[in-house]
């Protein structure tokens, strides 16, 4: 019935939505700018949407967008939509490659940014770019089915049904825009974690670093999509040593003309982005 009811409202909503939006330009014309049709939302299975496919690898890119590895490719790639290590346990609908898409104009900031850091002994590492509609779309379906199986791990103390109401998913996304991107700071030379394995012990998202997931990430407080309070930008709850790095991660991003959004420390916006009345359906390939 929840899902029912957003989807007569309008309310198209996706993870790391952001503030509300306006309601995306009819599929016909996003359609004609986004380079591809619309597909259907239903879940995919990981087997349909295989990351790194190699018939996905050389899929052209619509006017405008660019492989932020071509513009740079010493920023870190961990794209969580192309696997399972995410808040819905598997590959999301659109996510055919763990590839970074963004707006030429974004992703040339976004390499300004990398040199800032890489200057001062981080890098950035990169967990999601330009998202597809259909992978909002499936975030949607998501929200209206019983499947919990990453809560533990990512929205531990938030009842599911709750999500909405609650700001932690919204939309529609500004990811679809082509320069909203989330990310984060590693400490050079970095480390090579662990992989994520499905089925692997899930910690909570709001536990202290060293029990995480290890990512090789400096500490924000929290995990990535970690849906809690303490998530929050200016989270109350954080040590003077997380403080720290969350204002150095906002002072770069500021630096290089991206805006946070105030209740995900990872989360930022390109200020004079190209495309800004657009939201594409291309596939991420």
């Amino acid at each position: 019935m929840r899902l029912l009811i957003a989807l007569m409202a309008g309310l198209l909503l996706a993870a790391c939505g952001g503030p509300a939006q306006p309601a995306p330009p009819s599929s016909a014309s996003a359609t004609a700018r986004a380079a591809g049709p619309s597909s259907p939302s239903p879940s995919p299975s990981p087997a349909s949407s295989p990351a790194g496919s190699p018939s996905a690898s050389s899929a052209p890119l619509p006017p405008g967008f660019v492989s932020v590895t071509d513009v740079d490719d010493s920023i870190l790639l961990d794209i969580r939509y192309a696997t399972a290590h995410n808040f819905v346990g598997r590959p999301v609908t659109g996510y055919l490659a763990p590839r970074c898409l963004l707006a030429r104009q974004a992703a040339e900031a976004l390499h300004r940014v990398q040199q800032s850091a890489l200057a001062r002994g981080y890098s950035l590492k990169v967990y999601d770019c330009y998202r597809p509609q259909r992978a909002v779309d499936d975030f949607v379906h998501w929200s209206g089915d019983a499947d919990q199986r990453m809560k533990a791990e990512f929205y531990p103390q938030v009842d599911k049904s709750a999500l909405f109401d609650d700001g932690y998913i919204g939309g529609p996304t500004a990811h679809s825009r082509g320069s909203t991107l989330d990310l984060t700071l590693v400490a050079l030379p970095g480390r090579t974690g662990p992989a994520y394995h499905p089925g692997d012990p899930l910690v909570s998202c709001t536990a202290p670093a060293a029990q995480r997931f290890p990512d090789d990430t400096i500490d924000m407080g929290t995990g990535f999509d970690c849906f809690d309070p303490l998530a929050h930008t200016a989270a109350a709850g954080v040590s003077a040593a997380q403080r720290a790095d969350r204002d150095l991660l906002t002072g770069l991003m500021s630096a290089g003309g991206f805006a946070n959004y105030p209740k995900e420390w990872w989360h930022y916006t390109l200020a004079d982005e190209p495309f800004p009345d657009t939201y594409y359906d291309f596939p991420v390939a």
